[in-house]
């Protein structure tokens, strides 16, 4: 039940990031959940295994690399997803990546606040 709520509020999370963010479009709530799967997948796999080789330097900035790194993810989950998910370059994909966990935090402090 835990992976079904999950589901749907990464789905929330990705819909509301692609209302917000001009550049980056989305097909449907469904769609949304698929990328927000797609773009979790990668980023665990291809971004795992980029964090691991550039360690050293994402050491020396303070996690700026990985930052870099998750947004490319972003852009490579959209040539995944084909026209489903679109963005349309780095900057958009940048604000998502922002929005994204702006948004997953505003919403993980609502639901902690209730517990």
């Amino acid at each position: 039940m835990r992976f079904i709520i999950s589901l749907l509020v990464t789905g929330l999370v990705v819909a509301i990031a692609s209302w917000i963010i001009p550049g980056v479009q989305v097909a449907g709530f469904g769609w949304a959940i698929l990328t927000g799967l797609v773009i979790g997948f990668v980023n665990a796999i291809v971004g795992g295994i980029l964090r691991l080789f550039t360690f050293p330097l994402n050491w020396l900035t303070f996690g700026l690399v990985s930052f870099i790194i998750t947004v490319l993810m972003i852009m490579l989950s959209d040539k995944i997803m084909g026209t489903k998910f679109e963005v349309d370059g780095f900057m958009p994909a940048l604000f998502f990546a922002i929005a994204v966990a702006v948004i997953e935090m505003i919403i993980g402090k609502l639901t902690n606040d209730k517990n």
